[in-house]
């Protein structure tokens, strides 16, 4: 009988990266090591990092060294990097924390099994050295896909020389390879919502985004393993399915369709099982409008909208290499809600760029004021290596950012339960996912999603807790707000009780 191998995969950021958790989880078990939750039960600990900006960084450095600590009192021999902070830094990470007992980049997945034994047994695995990601493919976006059989593309399965089909022995709950790039994945919960990945990497050249650089260039997956994998999953009880990538307007522009997305959400919809697909990380000057109209009108696929506006001023856009201003915004989201009031409309804006003035910060706020969004994620400017933005003159002083990032958050927070608010009488279709000790059943809403934009805790008219399970869609009215949050009253004939 082989010796058993334990292993857990921690994981810090976004939803791209849960995706590649999973697919290093089908690697590994495919390979025999047995998956466990609690990185103290395991022998090597894999800490999945985020690298995005300098929080995101922090914690993922505090993981490593808390994984690192077991080691002293726990089963745990080793622990691992990978993810974007791994890939971004490699050697100076090695360097600056030795407790990593490995530093991996993307190159190092397709044989992430073979690495961990090395590790395990005392040996050592040399530390990544980064490399600028968006040469490694054609500039053409249409040259892409043949070349990318050669690169590491988590989320996208292995090159086009691997074995197409899968072991036929595979532990029972591993997705097999369905394609030449259809990846191995294996869930690490029992969530009825999860992410599936549409493509890697941006050619968006954003002044302070350092992603392109270590995620390269943008490549879409094929329909077909999109679509295999959403079957998959539903399969595994998911009932809500988010695609995510770093840009999703552009799916299917190096596939030759631009338009590509607006064909195969409805196929996805269409799969059996699954009653919502969500769209996530859309950006405003891609935005067409035969997407708004399937995102809009297309049964399951709810009409939701996470735009990157990042800011609204157009000097401050401008500085960023991005498009847009207020009113453009302003009009784009009525148009939207003019085909779905009750959409929902989330973003993301960082105050104390270089050069923002008390006008552009004031135009700012008359944005947010006027755009009704639901969830709204603000961020001090920060410099991040590599970029354009850091290399900036007219900084301004960290006092002056922190008590931007302090008003707008303010204000957000006021706007946003506000917004909530609009929403009371609503009658809203409810995605039950947790039971809280505490809170009672908890789901989500259309307007929603996962981590990032609020809850809504269910009851009934005579104030107990339904009953209920995971992954049951249920029909609720609003009757009360909390924050961002929204209590609803499940009604019961409706949803089929």
């Amino acid at each position: 009988m082989p010796e058993r191998r334990t292993v857990a995969l921690v994981t810090l950021g976004c939803a791209r990266n849960e995706v590649d958790s999973e697919e290093l989880a089908g690697r590994l078990a495919a390979d025999g090591w047995e998956l466990v939750e609690n990185a103290e039960e395991a022998d090597v600990a894999v800490v999945n990092t985020c690298g995005f900006v300098e929080a995101a960084k922090k914690d993922s450095v505090d993981a490593l060294l808390e994984a690192n600590d077991l080691k002293d009192h726990g089963r745990t021999q080793a622990v691992v990097a990978v993810g974007c902070m791994a890939e971004r830094y490699g050697k100076e990470l090695a360097e600056a924390l030795p407790e990593a007992d490995g530093v991996l980049g993307f190159d190092d997945y397709a044989d992430i099994s073979n690495r961990l034994q090395t590790i395990l047994n005392g040996g050592s695995v040399e530390a990544h050295t980064p490399r600028d990601r968006r040469k490694l493919l054609p500039l053409s976006p249409v040259e892409r896909q043949e070349a990318a059989a050669a690169v590491a593309l988590p989320g996208h399965g292995d090159s086009a020389e691997a074995p197409v089909d899968a072991p036929a022995d595979l532990p029972e709950g591993l997705a097999p390879a369905s394609g030449p790039r259809a990846p191995l994945r294996r869930r690490l919960d029992a969530s009825p919502v999860a992410s599936v990945k549409l493509a890697s990497g941006c050619d968006r050249r954003c002044s302070f985004c350092a992603i392109p650089s270590f995620r390269g260039s943008f490549v879409s997956r094929r329909p077909s393993d999109v679509l295999n994998e959403t079957r998959w999953l539903a399969e595994q009880g998911v009932k809500e399915v988010m695609l995510v990538s770093e840009n999703n307007t552009s799916y299917g522009k190096d596939l030759g369709d631009i338009r590509l997305l607006e064909s195969l959400l409805p196929d996805l919809a269409a799969v059996d099982g699954i009653e919502r697909v969500r769209v996530s990380y859309l950006q405003p000057a891609e935005m067409r409008p035969g997407l708004i109209d399937v995102l809009t009108s297309t049964d399951k696929v709810v009409p939701y909208f996470d735009l990157s506006f990042q800011h609204s001023a157009p000097d401050v856009l401008r500085a960023m290499r991005r498009f847009g201003d207020t009113d453009r915004f302003l009009e784009l989201l009525e148009t939207i809600r003019s085909k779905a009031p009750t959409a929902g409309a989330r973003s993301n804006f960082i105050v104390g760029f270089p050069g923002e003035t008390e006008a552009d910060f004031a135009e700012l706020e008359r944005f947010i004021t006027h755009a009704r969004l639901d969830a709204i994620g603000v961020f001090g400017y920060s410099d991040e290596d590599g970029t354009e933005a850091a290399t900036y003159e007219h900084k301004l002083d960290q006092e002056v950012v922190d008590e931007r990032l302090a008003h707008l958050s303010r204000l957000a927070e006021e706007l946003t339960a506000q917004r909530a608010e609009e929403r009371i009488g609503e009658t809203l279709e409810v995605l039950v996912e947790t039971l809280d000790e505490e809170d009672g059943w908890i789901g989500r809403a259309a307007h929603q999603a996962p981590e990032t934009d609020g809850q809504v805790f269910l009851t009934t008219a005579d104030g107990t807790s339904p009953d209920l399970a995971p992954g049951r869609m249920v029909s609720a009215k609003v009757v009360g707000t909390e924050g961002v949050d929204l209590v609803a009253e499940c009604l019961f004939e409706e949803a089929g009780r």
